[in-house]
């Protein structure tokens, strides 16, 4: 479903973000992307959505390649993909229940259909009963599920959670890897980007290791080993 195929991305022509990087992701996978900040996760996260390009080597998307693809492609493809990232990025200024239903009106979906589906979404991810907050009035655990649940707003098949527990205790961070488990038992295919240890070895998933830009493990069951 996706392949990285000898990706490297450099900036200002010598600092090398990514190097030399191939893997490929089969559709329904769970796969953590594990590294130290700076080893290129978030990279790794643009170039997929088609917001940067590699400096050499090619991404595709079922077999289309990402860097060739238009604009209008490109917002096609980010439909297929949600992102789920650690500052949020929630609207202040809606409800937890308009924060999910405007991405949805943006897709052109009906009232009924909105309804329905929000309410699908919340019960998913814990928010029943949160309808009318504001994201100020949600703890941190909560409001990184609302950011979950705007990323799965549009139904994609690939949810994509960058660093989701990098701001959360650990109760709040076994909450978001259980939803994102349980959306994957559904049969979406998850990427988590992240660096907690004991998240990523508790899981027992694939785990690809990026280390200065390079993937040095892949493993289908793997731990952090950094």
């Amino acid at each position: 479903m996706i392949k990285f195929q000898n990706v490297t991305k450099t900036y200002n022509f010598h600092t090398t973000v990514l190097d030399n990087v191939s893997f490929t992701i089969k559709k329904g996978e769970f796969v953590s992307i594990v590294g130290k900040s700076g080893a290129g996760k978030t990279t790794l996260i643009k170039l997929l959505l088609g917001i940067e390009k590699p400096t050499s080597g090619e991404i595709f998307f079922d077999n289309n390649n990402v860097g060739e693809m238009t604009s209008g492609q490109l917002q096609k493809l980010r439909r297929r993909i949600g992102v789920a990232y650690q500052d949020y990025k929630l609207l202040p200024k809606k409800t937890v229940y308009e924060n999910i239903s405007y991405v949805m009106a943006v897709k052109g979906k009906s009232d009924q259909e909105i309804e329905k589906e929000v309410t699908q979404i919340l019960d998913i991810t814990g928010l029943l009963g949160k309808e009318e907050n504001f994201p100020e009035e949600l703890s941190g655990g909560e409001q990184q599920r609302l950011a979950v649940a705007r990323a799965i707003a549009c139904q994609p098949e690939v949810i994509v959670a960058d660093e989701p527990t990098g701001n959360l205790d650990p109760y709040n961070s076994y909450e978001i890897i259980y939803i994102l488990q349980k959306l994957n038992k559904m049969g979406k295919t998850i990427i988590l980007a992240s660096h907690d240890k004991d998240i990523t070895n508790k899981l027992g998933k694939r785990v690809i290791t990026l280390e200065d830009g390079a993937v040095i493990r892949d493993e289908e069951k793997g731990r952090f080993m950094i």
